[in-house]
């Protein structure tokens, strides 16, 4: 099953075009490899995702065309759950205005 497809069935993610876009962006990947959305998806595999300040390593247990709502959280398992911790603006690096030399 496509990777796209496998995302929305298993109600990882909402929408399919979700999926697609993640791919094109390069913040998913199939057992350590950048996946294309019509990568296709086995039992066993690892999947991560990578949103933003958040990524989730998924191993795919199932794959179905179809599943219920129960059905769905027994298609895969959270191996990580990784949320990277954003700094507050007023520990902001030399990036800051302040100290930046304007012309």
């Amino acid at each position: 099953m496509r990777i796209d497809k496998y995302l929305k069935v298993a109600r990882i993610l909402k929408r399919r075009e979700v999926g697609k876009q993640l791919a094109l962006n390069e913040r998913l990947f199939i057992n350590g490899k950048a996946a294309k959305p019509s990568s296709e998806v086995n039992a066993g595999d690892e999947i991560r995702i990578v949103f933003g300040h958040r990524q989730i390593l998924l191993k795919v247990l199932e794959v179905r065309d179809s599943a219920s709502k129960e059905q769905a959280f027994s298609m895969y398992e959270v191996l990580e759950e990784i949320k990277e911790e954003l700094k507050p603006a007023s520990e902001a690096s030399d990036d800051s205005i302040e100290n930046k030399n304007v012309v």
